[in-house]
């Protein structure tokens, strides 16, 4: 039986959006369907159809991207509950955009907020993506440091703009950043010794200084939402610590469009403070796959479907029925 006192929820971000998500979760649980309602209601279009059947164009766009993974995985959180009670995990964090998802499945903003928030974020985003172009690409095989170290060498080599955006986990991070630079940098990553370097499907240049535009006016969004501290501990992408006011929360959302996501401190440090088992609400199982990478010891267990949580549910009421 899962002992909630130490495990983890987390949430992903971008990547994870698949058309048909969430689909067969509402046709299963009148929770999770609630939560497609309210989004449809709040957003003024069938924002469910568009997860549920796509097309998928639509759905990669980051405008919509963003809330229907936020509205996906509080589905599945929502499925959960129903399906066990109300569940009392210790810790929680969510990749990128994942961390407003967080957030709300820790109490400390409203759903309603929430998905204003990401709704805004996704535009903002594609605005100063369209203001200021750029690109991202996944390098493999080097570690954070070095890539920093290679970041540096090619924005000085060309005058541009590159940061490392992502450390996922070890040997995989994600770069951001100008494309002349970032073409660069791939080149140079070759030499390093990386085993491979590949540019993502994406036309912005997400945690870097090239959504400074998109920033400062999200301040202005954040300003005017109301946050409360989270009643379970949510931790950072920028700090990689648990956010533990509604002060905290905000001076943490605002700096996270423009600041890496250090997801392998994250994750370490959820560990270091106890957390055993991470349960990822969401489409799919990236989050799970990074865990592997960072600590093999740990458990991941992905609830990515109606089938993955009706079956994680049995088990966990066999198992008390057992005690």
């Amino acid at each position: 039986m899962i002992d909630w006192t130490t495990t983890a929820l987390v949430f992903p971000g971008q990547g994870s959006q698949v058309v048909g998500m969430g689909r067969d979760l509402a046709a299963v649980y009148p929770a999770a369907a609630a939560i497609y309602q309210r989004a449809d209601e709040l957003l003024g279009f069938a924002f469910s159809t568009l997860c549920f059947e796509g097309p998928e164009e639509a759905l990669n766009d980051t405008i919509n991207t963003q809330p229907a993974l936020y509205v996906t995985s509080l589905a599945t959180l929502a499925a959960l509950r129903a399906a066990l009670g109300e569940i009392q995990p210790k810790f929680a964090a969510g990749h990128s955009l994942g961390e407003f998802t967080a957030l709300a499945a820790a109490g400390a903003l409203t759903f309603e907020d929430g998905l204003k928030l990401v709704r805004a974020r996704g535009r903002l985003m594609k605005e100063a993506g369209e203001k200021s172009p750029g690109a991202m690409a996944a390098l493999l095989g080097l570690d954070a440091e070095q890539v920093r170290q290679l970041c540096a060498e090619a924005s000085a080599a060309v005058g541009g703009v590159l940061v490392l955006a992502n450390d996922n986990c070890p040997g995989q991070v994600v770069i951001s950043g100008d494309n002349q630079t970032l073409d660069t940098a791939l080149e140079m990553a070759k030499t390093a010794g990386a085993k491979r370097a590949v540019k993502l499907a994406v036309s912005i240049a997400a945690h870097s200084p090239l959504m400074e535009s998109a920033a400062a006016t999200f301040r202005a969004v954040l300003a005017e939402t109301s946050f409360q501290s989270p009643k379970l501990a949510v931790y950072g992408n920028v700090s990689a610590e648990p956010l533990d006011s509604a002060d905290a929360v905000r001076a943490e959302l605002d700096a996270q469009l423009t600041q890496s996501v250090r997801w392998t401190e994250s994750v370490r440090r959820m560990i270091a403070d106890g957390a055993l088992q991470f349960l990822e609400l969401g489409p799919k199982d990236v989050l799970t796959g990074l865990l592997k990478r960072i600590d093999s010891s740990k458990v991941g267990i992905a609830l990515n479907s109606a089938k993955a949580l009706q079956d994680f549910a049995a088990r966990e009421r066999t198992q008390q029925r057992m005690q």
